[in-house]
């Protein structure tokens, strides 16, 4: 038979209050890529990735005699390159063979693996377009694989209130992407004004960049090519617009810790150096590019000492 038991008593305990949803807001900064202006979104000082989205430049025309985009064959290593056009059209060329335009509304996606090189051409249009070129590490099951690419014409899209999602990458409620994916990972598209409510992955990290008009998310208003990182534990989005407005939203489980230098993803240093050495040399790793552009050298990584100067 058990002893007294004591009643505690925890009615007039106060609740400890819930961590209020982390809302963190960063301006993109201005780059250059092919004499290019671009916003870039990610990677940011104290804010490297979302989920295993590493990199985001959003371009857009500034003037009607802006050139079009023009990057010669450059390489990329364990990362997926993802382009999504809102104007303009793009060929893409690539070192298995490829040979893709792209026109606004479709996907092209990369995956670099162990090493694959890659031009993109904008004058078949004849002007600077408006898009967004974004990066995903690939996880340690994929990064060291084989290179492959892939053109989607179509993409799911779905109403959401007084707007419109496509979903460029990944899973939102019941539509799904064709797109490959190698982690857990969200892409979606964004149009609306009013107000929408977007479901999500609370166990996913998420964040948005504004790509046109602004955007109300509880008290806070973001605007252009500003970029919010949302955190975890959402399961819902609700934004608001006054006017017309685009968003791309993104999310992914969290990812492992990586490095990045000029077009590489990978863990260590001497991978990137051997990386570097092999795009210089002309190795077979990289393969070759069919494209009149220039060839892009790849810049000496600043931590490498300088080759001693031989000997008279």
């Amino acid at each position: 038979m058990s002893g007294p038991v004591d009643r505690v008593d925890t009615a007039s305990e106060p609740l400890a209050p819930e961590p209020a949803p982390v809302l963190e807001v960063r301006p993109s900064r201005l780059a250059e890529v092919a004499g290019t202006r671009v916003h870039r979104a990610l990677p940011r000082r104290g804010r490297r990735t979302i989920g295993a989205w590493c990199f985001l430049d959003h371009f857009r025309a500034e003037r009607p005699d802006d050139p079009p985009a023009m990057i010669g064959p450059h390489p990329h290593l364990g990362l997926q390159t993802v382009t999504w056009l809102l104007d303009g059209e793009t060929l893409h060329t690539d070192s298995l063979g490829s040979e893709q335009l792209i026109r606004p509304g479709q996907l092209n996606l990369m995956s670099a693996g162990h090493g694959v090189a890659h031009a993109e051409d904008g004058r078949r249009a004849g002007r600077a377009g408006h898009g967004v070129q974004l990066w995903v590490a690939q996880p340690e099951v994929t990064r060291n694989g084989a290179a492959a690419f892939e053109h989607h014409a179509e993409l799911p899209r779905v109403e959401l209130g007084s707007g419109e999602a496509v979903v460029l990458v990944g899973t939102l409620g019941d539509l799904r992407s064709p797109a490959r994916t190698d982690s857990p990972l969200l892409g979606v598209d964004l149009a609306f004004v009013g107000a929408i409510e977007v479901p999500l992955v609370p166990a996913h990290e998420h964040g948005l960049v504004v790509l046109d008009g602004a955007v109300t998310i509880g008290d806070t208003t973001v605007g252009p090519d500003e970029l919010v990182y949302l955190g975890e534990a959402r399961d819902e989005l609700v934004l608001r617009a006054s006017g017309p407005t685009r968003v791309l939203l993104l999310g992914g489980e969290p990812f492992e810790e990586i490095l990045m230098w000029w077009n590489f993803v990978a863990r260590t240093r001497e991978e990137m150096e051997a990386a570097y050495r092999d795009w210089q040399a002309r190795a077979a790793r990289f393969g070759t590019v069919r494209s009149d552009l220039a060839r892009v050298d790849a810049p000496r990584p600043q931590w490498m000492p300088e080759p001693e100067a031989p000997r008279p």
